[in-house]
């Protein structure tokens, strides 16, 4: 009995750091983006929008936070790619916020579809929230960076875009499971995400997709 329990803590860990990594909020927004995308655009258009969405939503918050991360282990310094010490945010926040500012524009510029460009800004509104709520507490990136872009499904698929929501539980228990976080602090970064989202997609987009 006490190997089962070992066991099955084991994999509970093992499913907690996966979906973890699975829901960091540069890795879920590529699945996001393409998917909107896809439904939205021709072959051609697709490729190029969506390309532009994972370098600046994706592949460049990554890069930015993974060669900070670096440069600090070259002072020792050990720090996790989730950033688990609040006071250790404000830096990489900053830097993600500059890649998100970048992509809203170059959508913007080819002329990209509105919901499209309008999800990029909710990654750059958003994370400029976060840094500024990190100054004095610290809420789940993590449940805000899922919890955004299922909005946005919703927004563009209706009711069928709810499914997508069924990961925010996973996610949220993967947080808190692994000491990252308090419940408080992603509930309070779900309904952040999903509101402020909401909002914004509701102002800069008069009329309802479908």
């Amino acid at each position: 009995m006490v190997k089962n329990l070992i066991i099955s803590d084991s994999f509970k860990k093992s499913l907690a750091e996966f979906v973890s990594a699975a829901a960091y909020a540069p890795v879920i927004s590529i699945p996001a983006f393409a998917i909107i995308n896809y439904y939205l655009l021709s072959f051609n258009d697709f490729i190029i929008v969506t390309l532009l969405c994972v370098i600046f939503a994706g592949i460049l918050p990554i890069l930015l936070v993974l060669y900070w991360i670096e440069s600090k282990k070259s002072n020792g310094k050990k720090i996790a790619i989730d950033i688990p010490v609040r006071e250790e945010r404000n830096f990489p926040l900053v830097m993600v916020i500059f890649s998100y500012l970048v992509g809203v524009i170059a959508l913007y510029l080819i002329n990209a579809p509105l919901i499209t460009t309008v999800l990029m800004f909710c990654y750059f509104s958003n994370t400029l929230l976060v840094f500024f709520i990190n100054l004095r507490w610290k809420i789940s990136i993590h449940a805000m960076g899922v919890a955004g872009p299922i909005a946005a499904l919703i927004y563009v698929f209706g009711p069928i875009g709810s499914v997508f929501g069924l990961i925010i539980p996973l996610v949220m228990w993967s947080r808190v499971y692994l000491g990252r976080h308090t419940y408080f602090q992603v509930i309070s970064g779900v309904l952040l995400g999903l509101v402020s989202t909401a909002i914004q997609i509701v102002y800069f987009i008069k009329i309802p997709l479908i």
